[in-house]
């Protein structure tokens, strides 16, 4: 079945030549062949073997498929493997499965072509934590059966707290006694000890059972229980403002420790009106991921598993007296002198040392001014008095009670700074020694510093200060008529006044459109203009002029600079924003009303302002509470449309915001579902934000294809749902999951569980037994009735067909066929006709249509009197 073809040469072929031959293969069957070509070289000979096959396919398949260690987040993940056709011809693979773990396997049997590869897509369910190592079947064209490995470790997601010094899990951080006012924190590892990114948040529960604030637990049960103060004392505290937690959300990447730093910061007043009573926390600070959290949908989603921590700490007051004190009087001195007090200041605390800082004050001195006295000690100040001045003086001395404190630009700074005061009054008298005034006559030369009339000039001490007040009783004719000349009485009262001591001065220039008169009589004084140094009434005319051209010139400069400005700041505001107006230009501020400004007040207290401050439980549900009261079943816009949407739906949530945001149920159960049926389940979405958010669906799933609408805007602080509808037409268990994004940026995941059968029927008895009723003749039928339930979510179709024997049958069913609704029940009634060779036995077949089969076997009880 070979055939060559060459001309063999006559002569010797030179060097560098070549000589061609061609073999051809004609197969006639379907087998392998063998021959052998002799090619002759001058006296060798060379063996040229010759192999003819036929066409066949050559298939091979990875042995394993590795998901490696998943997170069990009831999440379907996906792996490929291919089979390559190495061979000529193409071949087919046939895939079986029979293990326990349910494995979506795509195709499970097809044909690939010569020199190419089939990809097998390969799901698996992480829904709980277990080891799957299953092996599926590979049926491949001329290699035979060849098994593949499908292994994963499915973890749960576990986020642990270890400590920053040990490294051990932490269950509890006790912050010890802290003063009110002051701050001390402790840091911790938050660990994710898990394969995938965990994006995780900070939860305070503050209901949560066995948690403590603001209470005493140094006193006895009794005490408590009396102190009716107790209840109101606690009842509104806002845990959030006690406890930071920095930073209080996060991601963290597989295996990684994350430090964070908690903070207990007690403020004085907080919660109590008395500052001097104890007060003992005992918090549960819960860490978990983001998206799970018990609250409304927790009959649908499953509990997360979350770390708790508990903590602890007491707040003190700060216990700190003066003695003598607080009012602290000094001697009186005099100028010069000093005297001083000697004051103890004990510490009355049992449990914490005292940093203390008295303030500078003017004329007092305090030796030393700083110090720490430790717990239940006391030490000793030495306060003086130095007066720089004469007087009686009454300072309030500030004392400041130094501690840590966190900074407001940096939370995870302590700094040390005052966060307490205490006051003490300091009185301290400086006499002063007597000392004679002497006054000087002023010859005519008014000093610099005079009194109004420039007479007398009061005398100065030592200090600078005047000790008394030079004779003024002149200044008041000014006030008075008394000495008036009757013609000046109605003078005009603009005139200005001139003293005594100005006649010196009168004679020169001044402004004549301005009269003085004398102090007493009110007598006009003499001006006296001297023509060599004062302006004509020309001069004045021109100067005058001069003066009102250049403020018209410079007036014309401003009002061009202007126009010249006015076109760019129409092209700096002309745009489609501003419209070529200046902002706010004119505007009046919105008046809102006091129903506005309650809803504003309202929605502040509903959301945490600041990002540094802990969600808690209480917050959570007083949320959820809210907005589960306003729920809208449709008229939702698929896209954002108006403006506020628009800029609320491109927002990037934090975690905080998207914990607030409920989903769910993560795990929708369908149940049991008849193949060919519409099955509805409610995707229940819960905004908790004050912004509106856009919910995205994207679904690839043949079986949800009927689900809409699949985009929704859903408004603040509203619950809706979505309709999810399941139809299936394969019989079997069915685990999927479908994906759904909220603001186009942020991912999550449904599992859809569902378990396809087919039409099925039962019967309330598999035996039926016909008595005669009493009072009537024997020759009378027997009437009974069984039901049939259907316990599917599809309407059951049926027929009875009886089973016939030799003799027949006398029973009878009605009706013989029909339908059963959906959860449904119908009654059936059985009659067997008595007659000579009745039989007393008979058996009916119930047959549902793409469904089960049900035998029912009846019997009369004939009773025969004798």
């Amino acid at each position: 079945q070979f055939k060559l073809i060459v001309e063999n040469p006559e002569k010797p072929v030179a060097s560098g030549l070549q000589v061609t031959a061609f073999v051809e293969y004609y197969p006639e069957s379907e087998e392998d062949l063998q021959d052998r070509l002799h090619l002759l070289i001058e006296d060798d000979v060379v063996d040229i073997p010759l192999l003819g096959l036929i066409p066949c396919c050559y298939l091979e398949i990875e042995s394993e498929i590795s998901f490696g260690a998943v997170i069990a987040n009831s999440k379907i993940i996906s792996k490929e493997i291919s089979i390559a056709n190495r061979g000529s011809s193409s071949g087919t693979f046939d895939i079986s499965y029979d293990g326990v773990v349910l494995l979506n396997i795509e195709p499970t049997s097809g044909v690939v072509e010569p020199k190419s590869v089939e990809t097998i897509k390969v799901d698996i369910c992480t829904d709980v934590p277990r080891i799957i190592k299953e092996v599926i079947k590979v049926e491949l064209e001329g290699h035979g059966c060849t098994e593949v490995w499908i292994k994963a470790v499915v973890v749960e997601q576990v986020l642990k707290i270890l400590g920053v010094s040990c490294g051990n899990v932490l269950e509890c951080v006790n912050f010890g006694p802290v003063y009110f006012g002051s701050s001390k924190t402790e840091q911790i590892y938050l660990y994710n000890e898990s394969p995938e990114c965990m994006d995780w948040i900070a939860v305070l529960e503050d209901n949560a059972i066995g948690g403590e604030m603001g209470t005493d637990l140094q006193r006895s049960a009794d005490a408590v229980l009396q102190d009716l103060r107790l209840k109101n004392r606690t009842r509104d505290v806002d845990v959030s403002t006690l406890i930071l937690c920095i930073p209080s959300q996060g991601t963290l990447l597989p295996y990684e420790k994350s430090l964070i730093t908690l903070c207990f910061k007690f403020k004085m007043d907080f919660g109590v009106n008395d500052s001097s009573l104890r007060q003992d926390y005992v918090l549960f600070l819960r860490f978990e991921t983001v998206g799970n959290r018990d609250g409304y949908l927790q009959a649908f989603m499953n509990h997360p598993h979350h770390t708790e921590l508990a903590l602890t700490g007491s707040g003190l007051p700060v216990m700190l007296t003066f003695n003598p004190g607080p009012v602290i009087k000094f001697t009186d001195c005099f100028l010069g002198e000093q005297t001083e007090v000697l004051c103890t200041l004990r510490n009355e605390s049992n449990s914490l040392p005292v940093t203390f800082s008295f303030r500078k004050t003017a004329h007092f001195n305090i030796s030393p001014e700083k110090g720490k006295i430790k717990k239940n000690s006391a030490k000793d100040v030495i306060f003086s008095f130095s007066p720089r001045q004469i007087g009686t003086f009454k300072m309030k001395q500030v004392v400041d009670i130094v501690g840590t404190g966190l900074e407001k630009n940096n939370l995870q700074l302590l700094k040390t700074k005052p966060f307490h005061q205490r006051y003490l009054s300091f009185i301290g008298v400086c006499k002063s020694k007597q000392k004679t005034i002497l006054f000087k006559i002023n010859p005519g030369i008014t000093p610099m510093i005079s009194n109004a009339t420039g007479q007398f000039v009061a005398q100065f001490d030592g200090t600078g200060q005047c000790t008394d007040t030079a004779p003024v009783a002149i200044l008041k004719s000014t006030q008075t008529q008394i000495h008036t000349h009757r013609i000046n009485r109605n003078c005009k009262g603009d005139a200005l006044t001139a003293f005594p001591n100005d006649r010196a001065a009168s004679i020169r220039p001044s402004e004549r459109n301005k009269k003085y008169r004398t102090i007493f009589t009110k007598t006009e004084r003499y001006n006296y203009v001297d023509p060599e140094f004062s302006y004509t009434d020309c001069e004045r005319l021109s100067k005058e002029a001069h003066k009102e051209y250049y403020a018209d010139f410079i007036s014309s400069l401003r009002q061009r600079r202007l126009q010249k400005d006015a076109p760019r700041q129409f092209y700096i505001y002309n745009n489609s924003v501003n419209i070529g107006l200046k902002p706010a230009e004119g505007l009046l501020s919105p008046k809102i009303s006091v129903t506005e400004f309650h809803e504003v007040k309202l929605q502040s207290k509903m959301l945490p302002l600041d990002e540094n401050r802990l969600l808690t439980s209480r917050k959570l549900a007083a949320i959820g509470s809210k907005s589960s009261v306003k729920e809208i079943w449709s008229g939702l816009s698929a896209m954002p449309s108006s403006t506020q949407e628009k800029e609320d739906c491109r927002l990037t949530l934090t975690s905080k915001q998207l914990h607030q945001i409920l989903i769910g149920p993560s795990t929708m159960d369908f149940g049991e579902v008849c193949v060919y049926s519409t099955t509805v389940r409610k995707l229940h979405i819960i905004n908790n934000l004050l912004v509106h958010i856009w919910i995205q669906i994207e679904i690839e799933i043949d079986e949800l294809q009927q689900t809409s609408p699949l985009s929704q805007v859903v408004p603040p602080l509203t619950k809706t749902h979505i309709p999810m509808v399941f139809e299936t037409k394969t019989l079997g268990m069915f685990k999927r999951s479908f994906t759904y994004t909220i603001n186009n940026q942020h991912f999550g995941h449904i599992l859809v569980v569902a378990k396809a059968v087919s039409a099925e029927l039962e019967l309330s008895a598999r035996e039926l037994f016909l008595n005669p009723i009493p009072g009537y003749l024997a020759e009378t039928e027997f009437r009974t009735t069984v039901r049939v339930h259907n316990p599917r979510n599809h309407p059951a179709e049926f027929t009875w067909k009886p089973v016939i024997i030799d003799q027949g049958t006398a029973f009878s069913i009605k009706p013989v066929k029909g339908f059963v609704e959906a959860y449904g029940d119908l009654e059936c009634e059985v009659v067997w006709h008595p007659g000579f060779n009745s039989p007393e036995e008979g058996e009916f077949i119930l047959c549902v249509r793409k469904g089960n089969t049900i035998k029912l076997k009846c019997f009369a009880k004939v009773t025969i009197h004798t």
